[in-house]
């Protein structure tokens, strides 16, 4: 165990100009107390580490120092093959880069670790897009990714719903969402997203740009998500729901929809109270239909007016087919 911890802390330390005793302490999830005893016996062993008093003071490394072992457990090793996603990573341009980085990566391994990670590879797939949708075209991501990567500013033709737009962007990051790409970019204050696809022409300037301080895209997305999620199921929707009708829930609604349905218990009729998020107006409607007759809407008063008049103009249309046929 304390062989284990002291080889993060000396692998935190080298991939850090300077950490301090309590940041040290959280990351190998210890004491303050420990970090000290640990430190005194890389020490010991000859491992060049220096102490700076102060405020900003912390350890640090003797510069130039570099440890020449990779540290990799074998499933830290047989879990960075699974990282090598091709059809992304050569949307991205950055294909050939990967097969070389994982070549030098097996020839650093152990042959032990080399064959796990080689059969963990060969028997596990990602298969990003959704079903019976096609990979979505992305031409112009190799030049977005050098825009991001190297924080140049770009200037982009953008097809809206609303219409075409000419934008100046600082590309902030790129995200992969069900087989969709994403542009993360800031547009004078405000920081926005865009389809990738839907980017018509793309320039990169020689211009660069300094990122938002304290800018994390992980949050960004996650944030961004929560707030769509909110705005596409606006109505929660009060229905009547057969046994049957719970059961195909999980292969005609989306998670949000599963994870903040609420479902009463069976009354004396064999159907469910149930509580659904739904989209405003017909959308919704369109939506709560795949049902067939398996669910109907008793709440809100408008969402059930606009599902009568749907089942009524499909029973005159379906009416009027047959004394034609």
């Amino acid at each position: 165990m304390r062989a284990s911890r002291i080889l993060k802390l000396l692998m935190t330390l080298q991939t850090h100009d300077k950490v301090t005793a309590r940041t040290l302490a959280d990351i190998c999830e210890t004491s303050v107390r420990t970090i000290y005893r640990d430190i005194e016996a890389l020490s010991a062993i000859g491992v060049p580490v220096y102490s700076e008093q102060g405020i900003q003071g912390g350890y640090r490394l003797l510069h130039g120092y570099r440890t020449y072992f990779n540290g990799l457990s074998e499933k830290e090793a047989e879990t960075l093959f699974l990282a090598g996603l091709t059809g992304p990573v050569q949307k991205m341009g950055l294909e050939a880069t990967l097969e070389n980085a994982q070549l030098k990566l097996k020839a650093a391994l152990p042959d032990t670790f080399r064959s796990q990670a080689e059969r963990l590879q060969s028997r596990f797939l990602l298969d990003t897009p959704s079903w019976f949708s096609d990979d979505e075209k992305a031409e112009l991501l190799p030049q977005l990714m050098t825009a991001v990567l190297e924080q140049h500013q770009i200037a982009i033709s953008y097809e809206s719903w609303k219409g075409k737009r000419e934008r100046i962007a600082n590309p902030l990051g790129i995200v992969l969402k069900g087989g969709q790409w994403y542009l993360i970019a800031q547009v004078e204050q405000d920081i926005r997203t865009y389809r990738v696809s839907r980017i018509d022409t793309l320039t990169l300037s020689t211009d660069t740009f300094e990122r938002p301080e304290g800018f994390n895209l992980m949050a960004f997305w996650q944030t961004s998500l929560r707030r769509v999620e909110a705005l596409q199921f606006p109505i929660m929707a009060e229905v009547r729901i057969t046994p049957l009708g719970l059961k195909m829930m999980d292969f005609i609604c989306v998670s949000y929809v599963i994870n903040n349905a609420k479902i009463e218990p069976e009354d004396e009729s064999g159907w469910h109270r149930a509580y659904l998020p739904v989209g405003e107006n017909s959308y919704g409607c369109y939506e709560l239909l795949r049902f067939g007759s398996e669910l109907e809407v008793i709440n809100p008063p408008e969402l059930r007016a606009e599902m009568e008049k749907i089942v009524s103009s499909l029973a005159v249309l379906y009416h009027q087919n047959t004394a034609l046929s």
